[in-house]
């Protein structure tokens, strides 16, 4: 058997702890990073762990692996990955591989693949999730690239990925980009999801008055039911948390501004491009906007009326819950219709019960219920949206009214909830047969003559709204 054998590129959190991952799984490590001191001070730190092989230049970093080499690289996304490229393609040859494991744009992956492989050389955009804990001791892996690129890796991607119930959390995704739009995805949902979670915390802090303890306790106990997942359960470290051991808790120290890297908002982008209503994900993106203009929002608070303090009603917490579960519902929902969107278009061919199967360890949005969407597509592989599966389609019925009140409650208490509600909203626009764009075909034709069409005969249709008010078929 040929040694296993890759050079990392870039020694941050992420390819730090991948690098000692492999390495810790028999694999060979070249490590570079563009400031040297860094590959000095990893080397100072972790070179007891495995074999690693310190570089301190692109070419050194190829001369100390063997043909066929595979270079993983971990760096920014953007220019620096660029940069990078260029910098590889001078030094490796064909045959060898070239790994891209950062949170690059989708569309950028499908430009850099189609580049790098006319010169002879493979390459993979795979996404990677877990963060440091799951980098180094088992993350979600999602390559994309040719299927002959990915056979060169496989063994020591799967190798260091998660595994659930003996099966790897890592798996073949698709051509070119598929890995990172797959990733993207995942960061989409993770951004509602992490929203979702704030507005329960933010309307139970609110509304009941409860102390980041005693909900620290509440997140606990849901994280041994049905919302099981690693969301809820570092919420529950973060809230329990004291500020250097004081009486008061660390969460009530830090300010209310959401920074974001850049992914959730790619996701509502390219959701946008597909038509898909993406709507749970765009307003948790927008919550993160919000929260950043801090100085205007303080202003704001003393100036502009809200309604006023109300009781909240007994069964809140239970209330909440079930909203949280349903909303969650209605999020995974949103974005496997992304991903299904995105694999159609570019002819991806992704495998949506796949894709639940390896999210389920190593990732942040691992969770409990994604054994029931894996289920769900290998009973209906073409199904059009998780909500018409039939247990969540159940569990979406049975919430209904908790969902309902939870909405009702943050409205009369002035508590913005945009995920819960924009969630309740896509659930209602979903299930009803006809809704109010009649009226706006109606309007784009009076001013624009774009034309309709009619529920009583085929084709399309203009009315002179102005003139005569007669209708004309338009083609």
């Amino acid at each position: 058997m040929p040694e296993k054998q890759i050079g990392v590129v870039g020694l941050g959190t992420m390819g730090m702890n991948l690098a000692r991952n492999l390495a810790s799984h028999g694999v060979r490590v070249g490590v570079y990073n563009r400031t040297h001191r860094r590959t000095e001070e990893f080397m100072a730190s972790y070179s007891k762990e495995g074999d690693f092989t310190p570089a301190a230049t692109f070419e050194e970093l190829a001369r100390v692996l063997k043909p066929p080499r595979a270079v993983l690289v971990m760096v920014n996304a953007g220019a620096p990955v660029d940069e990078t490229i260029e910098s590889l393609v001078r030094v490796l040859a064909s045959g060898d591989t070239i790994i891209d494991g950062g949170n690059s744009f989708f569309q950028d992956t499908r430009r850099r693949a189609e580049a790098v492989e006319k010169l002879g050389l493979g390459y993979i955009g795979s996404g990677v999730s877990g963060g440091e804990e799951g980098a180094l001791h088992g993350p979600s892996i999602m390559p994309g690239g040719t299927r002959r690129s990915y056979s060169r890796v496989e063994d020591m991607l799967t190798s260091i990925a998660a595994e659930v119930e003996g099966v790897p959390c890592c798996t073949y995704i698709g051509p070119d980009g598929a890995g990172h739009f797959v990733k993207m995805v995942h960061n989409g949902i993770e951004y509602a999801d992490i929203q979702l979670i704030a507005e329960s915390y933010d309307l139970m802090r609110n509304a009941l008055g409860l102390s980041a303890d005693d909900l620290a306790a509440v997140f606990r106990e849901w994280n041994n039911g049905r919302l099981q997942s690693y969301l809820i359960e570092i919420t529950s470290d973060v809230l329990a948390k004291h500020d250097d051991g004081a009486s008061r808790s660390l969460v009530d120290a830090i300010e209310d501004e959401a920074e974001q890297k850049g992914t959730g908002r790619w996701t509502s982008q390219s959701a946008l491009e597909l038509g898909v209503p993406l709507t749970g994900i765009t307003e948790a993106v927008f919550a993160r906007i919000l929260s950043s203009q801090k100085a205007q929002r303080v202003r704001a608070s003393g100036i502009l009326a809200g309604p006023a303090a109300g009781k909240a009603p007994s069964g809140l917490v239970d209330d909440v819950q079930e909203a949280l579960y349903a909303s969650k519902i209605v999020a995974y929902a949103q974005g496997f219709e992304h991903l299904a969107a995105g694999s159609k278009e570019f002819r991806w061919g992704l495998d949506l019960g796949g894709l639940a199967t390896i999210w389920r360890g190593g990732c942040i949005i691992r969770a409990k219920f994604l054994d029931r969407i894996k289920e769900a597509y290998e009973e209906t592989p073409d199904l059009p949206s998780l909500m018409l599966a039939p247990f969540f389609q159940e569990a979406l019925a049975t919430a209904q009214p908790a969902w309902r009140r939870v909405v009702k409650t943050a409205i009369d208490h002035g508590i913005p909830i945009p995920a819960f509600a924009s969630s309740l909203a896509y659930y209602d626009g979903y299930r009803r047969a006809r809704g109010p764009a009649n009226l706006i075909q109606g309007l784009r034709d009076y001013f624009g003559s774009h034309t309709y069409h009619r529920i009583d005969r085929e084709g399309a249709y203009h009315t002179r709204w102005a003139q005569d008010g007669s209708e004309v078929k338009a083609d």
